[in-house]
């Protein structure tokens, strides 16, 4: 019988066993896949957009507005390739628990900042532009809702009243975004700001935040010092963040989400590494006498090592591929308000993870057999 043979012998010895630890690996990489594609819609994916576009907000809070016409100074700004304006209608559809968030942009300024990130076309902006009160609508919050294009939607804003006395803001859907790729947050509408400003009957004239778009080569974080500097010493100065330190800074306002996903994870894989080592432990000790009997036809200590981790880094490849496609299918067919987004930075991690975790499982088992002397371990037969 060959090396890989043997490896194979050892690993299927006990299939009940084998299959249960395999299965504990699928549990603990399925976590982690699901966490990590969790944490990862959240905050936008690791795309580059998402770290060069600016947002400009009061510093005072993001529920302050900012003079709309701060607009003029920040274009005046030499490394500014675009600059857009926008307001933030927040409201649900039928019943409270059904949040929509709105946010009211100028058509011709959202095509410039971000037209490329949200898969705006000519065509779309052209329909959306035809009346004040059409909507675009992303795909994922479309499909949550089960929206169509030409359909009536009302939105009722939980703090923008309009000049009537009604919180019920009509709009009329003229298309849907797919966002550039899986990582773009699709999950809201996308108004016109004339109407939004023009129908509200406070805080006209001011927007929730500019959103910046620096030209190629600028270093985005010296730019946003840059703009903060300009208002430092107005009535309402600013705050310039990336949209990723953004949204990491709005998840943290409820939790922090990425300790809370660390926590998760590592309880799964300390406890999952416990497991398997004591297993391996008691799986290795029942084999003192075939060791011995490898050691006195010759076997070297480094083949007898690689034996044992080849049946660890076994359990781990087939349990961490489980789970991993386990993972890959529920993203795929989720919901899309759930925002799950497996990257490859996430596969790439992971198969550091499953070869780290099969070596450090079978490093305690594998000492412990090349310590036992060969005639030792004959007499435990």
């Amino acid at each position: 019988m060959n090396f890989f043979g043997m490896a194979r012998k050892n690993a299927l010895r006990k299939p009940l066993r084998t299959a249960l630890l395999i299965i504990c690996v699928t549990v603990a990489f399925l976590i982690y896949g699901l966490t990590a594609s969790f944490v990862n819609g959240s905050q936008g994916g690791a795309s580059g957009a998402s770290e060069n576009i600016l947002g400009v907000m009061s510093a005072a809070g993001r529920t302050q507005p900012l003079p709309i016409s701060y607009i003029n100074r920040i274009k005046a700004e030499p490394d500014v390739l675009a600059v857009g304006y926008m307001t933030r209608l927040r409201g649900f559809a039928t019943v409270e628990k059904n949040i929509i968030p709105v946010s009211a942009f100028d058509p011709r300024q959202l095509m410039d900042v971000n037209g490329k990130e949200l898969g705006l076309t000519s065509q779309l902006m052209e329909r959306f532009s035809e009346n004040r009160g059409k909507v675009l609508v992303g795909r994922a919050l479309a499909e949550a809702q089960g929206w169509k294009i030409g359909q009536r939607i009302t939105v009722t804003s939980f703090d923008v009243q309009k000049q009537d006395g009604s919180r019920d803001w009509p709009f009329d859907i003229a298309g849907i975004f797919e966002g550039e790729n899986a990582s773009t947050d699709t999950y809201f509408v996308i108004a016109q700001y004339d109407y939004v400003n023009a129908m509200r009957s406070r805080h006209k004239d001011t927007v929730d935040a500019f959103v910046v778009r620096p030209q190629q080569h600028v270093a985005a974080g010296e730019l946003a010092a840059r703009i903060d500097q300009q208002f430092a010493n107005s009535a309402a100065p600013t705050r310039t963040q990336s949209e990723k330190q953004f949204l990491e800074a709005f998840l943290r306002q409820y939790a922090d989400i990425g300790l809370i996903v660390n926590l998760v994870v590592g309880a799964a894989f300390i406890t999952l590494l416990m497991i398997i080592v004591n297993t391996m432990v008691f799986a290795v000790r029942e084999r003192n006498f075939e060791i011995g009997v490898l050691k006195t036809l010759g076997f070297s200590d480094f083949r007898i090592m690689i034996l044992i981790l080849g049946e660890t880094l076994f359990i781990f490849a087939v349990g961490g591929g489980i789970g991993l496609a386990g993972a890959m299918a529920f993203a795929a067919f989720s919901s899309p308000a759930l925002g799950l987004v497996l990257s490859m930075e996430l596969f790439f991690n992971a198969m550091i993870m499953i070869i780290a975790l099969g070596i450090a499982t079978g490093a305690l088992p594998a000492r412990n057999a090349l310590k036992t002397p060969a005639v030792t371990a004959l007499r435990a037969r």
